[in-house]
C-alpha cells in the first residue's frame, strides 16, 4: 500500500459510484493535509494585510510571507530571496517576463527561440511581444521520440537569438529536455534563458545556481500547492534592469502627481495586496516534498510509468506518442489515443469508472499540428498513484472501443 495515500484525503472520495482514480497530476496536483491544514491556520490565526499595518497581526502575516519567500529561494537555490517574485502562477510569470524584459531587449531583426511542445502560456506571450518589436519566433523542433536534438540546438540558436524560452519538461509527451545544452549554447551567443520549471519541479530538484538559468517560473498547484500563488525567480542584475509590469499598491517608494520611484526588488514586482495564503500553502508543500524526498518520488514514478506503458503497449488499438523507454530523458506523462475513437470519448467512458485523466490539446497545439494530431487522451502519475490504480485504468482502456460498437 502507498503510504501517503492518507495524506491526501480527496483520494478516498469516489467519483460516479467509484473509488476515485486520479491521473491528471500533469493539470493539477491534489494537496496533502498538512497544505490544507497550514491555508487553514493562516487565515484563522494570522490574517492581515502584510506590510502596511503596524500591528502585530500584520507583522504575524508580512513575516509568514516572507518566510515561505525565503523557503522558495532555499528550495531553488537562489542567491537572494530577492530573486523570488510571487505571482498568481506559471503564465502571469512568464507574461511579466515577456512584457518587462522581452520589451526591453528585443529589436527588430533579433530571434526569440521556443520549443514546439511548449504550452500556450509559454508561446503567446512571445508571439505578442515579437510582433510588436518586428523580431522573430522561431522553434526547436522534436525527433520521432520527441526529443530535442543536439544538432537541432545547434541550428537554432544563433548569433540574432536574445531569448530562449523553454520547457524542462513537455505537459503533453512528459520528455525531459536537454536544457543544460540549451542553456550553454544560448549563453555562448549572449541570449537569455527562461525556463518553464512548471512541469518539473513536482517530481525532481531544480537548482538555479546550477542550472545558471536566468529566468525560471512554476506554479504551485502542480506541486501540491494551491491554486493561485506561482513564482518567477530571476538573476539579481535582470530583474533590476527591468521596469515594473503591473502598478499601485505596494510596489512603490513614492508617489507624487506626475512622477513616481518603485520599491526596490522584489516588491517592484508584486502590486497590490499579495496572496498570503497561498505564499503560506506553497511554503507547506515545499516541506512535505522536502520530507517525501525527491529521490523516493522518481523511484516511485519511474515505477508507475513503466509498469503502464508495459502495460498499454499490451493493450490492442493503443497509439502512444514520445517516448516509450522509461530508461530515456521523460516523466511520469503519457499521451496516447484508442483507434477510431475521439480523446473526448475515451475520457468520458473512463471518467464513468471513476478514472480522471485529461483530453484534448493541452494548450499546446503547434505540438499537435506538429505530430499530425487534434488532439491526444494523457495520462499522468504522481507519488501517490499505485499498480492497482494502473490496473484498473488498463481494464477500463480495454471496455473503450467496445462501448462504442466495435468488436475489439
Amino acid at each position: 500500500m502507498n503510504p501517503y495515500r492518507n495524506d491526501f484525503p480527496i483520494l478516498s472520495t469516489k467519483t460516479n459510484g467509484n473509488d476515485l482514480v486520479y491521473f491528471d497530476n500533469a493539470a493539477t496536483t491534489q494537496k496533502p493535509v498538512s497544505v490544507i491544514e497550514a491555508i487553514n491556520k493562516y487565515y484563522q490565526e494570522q490574517n492581515a494585510n502584510p506590510y502596511r499595518g503596524l500591528y502585530g497581526l500584520s507583522v504575524e502575516s508580512t513575516n509568514a510571507y516572507e518566510e515561505a519567500r525565503q523557503t522558495v529561494a532555499d528550495f531553488i537555490g537562489a542567491k537572494s530571496s530577492k530573486e523570488i517574485i510571487f505571482t498568481g502562477n506559471a503564465t502571469g510569470s512568464l507574461n511579466l517576463i515577456a512584457n518587462t524584459y522581452g520589451r526591453m531587449a528585443l529589436k527588430e531583426g533579433d530571434q526569440v527561440v521556443a520549443a514546439i511542445s511548449e504550452h500556450h502560456s509559454n508561446i503567446l506571450p512571445w508571439q505578442q511581444v515579437t510582433k510588436e518589436k518586428g523580431a522573430v519566433l522561431s522553434y526547436l523542433y522534436l525527433n520521432a521520440s520527441g526529443h530535442i536534438t543536439e544538432e537541432e540546438i545547434e541550428q537554432k540558436i544563433t548569433g540574432n537569438t536574445k531569448i530562449v524560452a523553454v520547457a524542462q519538461v513537455s505537459n503533453v509527451l512528459g520528455t525531459i529536455n536537454p536544457v543544460e545544452s540549451i542553456i550553454k549554447k544560448a549563453h555562448e551567443v549572449g541570449a537569455v534563458v527562461v525556463l518553464d520549471c512548471a512541469q518539473s519541479i513536482p517530481h525532481y530538484q531544480v537548482n538555479v545556481q546550477e542550472l545558471d538559468a536566468d529566468f525560471i517560473v512554476f506554479s504551485g498547484h502542480k506541486m501540491l500547492g494551491p491554486m493561485g500563488i506561482g513564482v518567477l525567480y530571476g538573476k539579481e542584475n535582470l530583474l533590476n534592469e527591468m521596469p515594473p509590469f503591473l502598478t499601485g499598491g505596494e510596489m512603490i517608494e513614492y508617489v507624487s502627481e506626475q512622477e513616481a520611484t518603485f520599491a526596490p526588488l522584489p516588491n517592484k514586482f508584486e502590486a497590490g495586496t499579495p496572496n498570503v495564503g497561498g505564499a503560506v500553502g506553497l511554503k507547506a508543500a515545499i516541506n512535505y516534498i522536502q520530507k517525501v524526498g525527491y529521490d523516493n518520488i522518481k523511484k516511485i514514478e519511474d515505477e508507475l510509468t513503466d509498469y503502464a506503458l508495459t502495460k498499454m503497449k499490451e493493450v490492442p488499438h493503443i497509439t502512444i506518442y514520445g517516448e516509450t523507454d522509461i530508461t530515456k530523458e521523460r516523466c511520469g506523462v503519457i499521451s496516447f489515443n484508442v483507434d477510431d475513437v475521439h480523446p473526448h470519448d475515451t475520457a468520458s467512458i473512463l471518467d464513468a469508472d471513476g478514472i480522471a485523466i485529461r483530453a484534448g490539446h493541452h494548450c499546446a497545439q503547434p505540438l499537435m499540428h506538429y505530430m499530425k494530431v487534434a488532439a491526444t487522451c494523457r495520462a499522468s502519475f504522481y507519488f501517490y498513484n499505485t499498480k492497482e490504480e494502473i490496473d484498473i485504468f488498463i481494464n477500463s482502456l480495454k471496455k473503450v472501443r467496445r462501448w462504442l460498437g466495435y468488436g475489439d
